[in-house]
């Protein structure tokens, strides 16, 4: 089992060019963005649904500055907390840009999850359109 991509520099590039799509006032998750990845070459897609949000979640923290690193949150609507506490500066990042939370400190995913890129654009990547939601709404 792969504990990082086996490319690291192109999966981070994949992953950061995903994340510049999406637009202000929307996220998503570190799945999602993992999904439209298609997994290694002689990786399971069961072995890669296992690692995939974690290696989006290396390649978000390794992020260049222009990349919206703040739109990606965890499968749960939230913030995944972090060293130094770029969870607050995240926070106030997507609320500049009218994402609200509720009292539970959760993005209702329904209501500000992106579709994902036009399918063009998907496509001349080798990527995968993204899933779909099996969830639309956090249960609030």
């Amino acid at each position: 089992m792969y504990t990082s991509p086996p490319d690291p520099v192109a999966f981070n590039a994949l992953v950061w060019d995903i994340v510049r799509q999406i637009p202000a006032g929307t996220v998503s998750t570190y799945g999602r963005v993992a999904a439209m990845i298609p997994p290694p070459e002689k990786m399971t897609l069961r072995d890669y649904e296992a690692q995939g949000a974690r290696w989006v979640g290396g390649a978000m923290a390794a992020c260049p500055d222009d990349v919206p690193w703040q739109r990606v949150i965890n499968s749960q609507g939230k913030i995944s907390p972090r060293r130094g506490g770029s969870d607050m500066r995240q926070r106030q990042m997507l609320e500049a840009e009218g994402v609200t939370f509720d009292d539970r400190d959760r993005v209702d995913l329904g209501r500000f999850g992106w579709a994902g890129p036009p399918q063009e654009w998907m496509k001349a990547r080798g990527l995968l359109p993204p899933p779909e939601e099996s969830q639309p709404a956090l249960p609030f």
